[in-house]
């Protein structure tokens, strides 16, 4: 495996293992209206019964359960094996049926050509080293007339504390760096970089 595959799958087994942010499970009330909370941007026309959706990049078992109670067909796909257990674990809790697919989003082999309606991608792209190849993929494997719905970062949230005060949410990350990245971000760092700020949606 490409070392920071590698490095990305054994980051985000240890957040499971201590249960840090970013690994939350769906809560019960989520279930209460399943599509209220998938589909807050409202570009699923609030309804997904029936349709072929592949969680992208989705473990940890939030997204998957959430569109299989709203009447989905589900695929999820991530590289953490810590991850998928979660959605295993919580599909088995809700009753529903999803399918779990250990592998990189650069790299979706083994799916099918236009096999789903929909693909739905969390904050995950600034985890690869080719975007492109990502992109590739999805359009390969999204059926002609399909959705395909990426969560990005932008500027303030990679510069703001995870964590919200009194005051806010503090900006302690600089703009701009006179030096690259380091290689190796602490654990806080990941964290920050997960959120999402916004959203692009696009038909196939």
């Amino acid at each position: 495996m490409n070392p920071v595959l590698d490095q990305n799958r054994r980051a985000w087994d240890e957040r499971v293992r201590r249960g840090q942010s970013h690994t939350e499970t769906a809560r019960d009330s989520d279930f209460r209206d399943p599509m209220a909370v998938i589909d807050d941007c409202g570009w699923l026309d609030g309804n997904v019964r029936g349709k072929r959706v592949l969680c992208l990049a989705a473990g940890g078992g939030k997204h998957s359960a959430l569109f299989a109670a709203a009447g989905a067909s589900v695929t999820v796909v991530d590289l953490s094996p810590a991850m998928l257990d979660l959605d295993r674990k919580m599909a088995k809790d809700r009753g529903v049926s999803i399918r779990v697919v250990e592998a990189s989003m650069d790299n979706l082999s083994t799916l099918a050509n236009a096999e789903f309606d929909v693909v739905i991608q969390p904050v995950s792209t600034c985890y690869v080293p080719d975007i492109l190849a990502v992109y590739r993929e999805v359009a390969r494997v999204t059926a002609n007339g399909g959705l395909y719905i990426s969560q990005h970062k932008q500027p303030a949230t990679l510069q703001a504390e995870v964590t919200g005060s009194a005051r806010g949410y503090t900006l302690t990350e600089p703009y701009y760096r006179p030096v690259h990245c380091p290689r190796s971000l602490p654990v806080a760092s990941i964290a920050r970089r997960e959120r999402s700020s916004s959203c692009i949606a696009g038909r196939n």
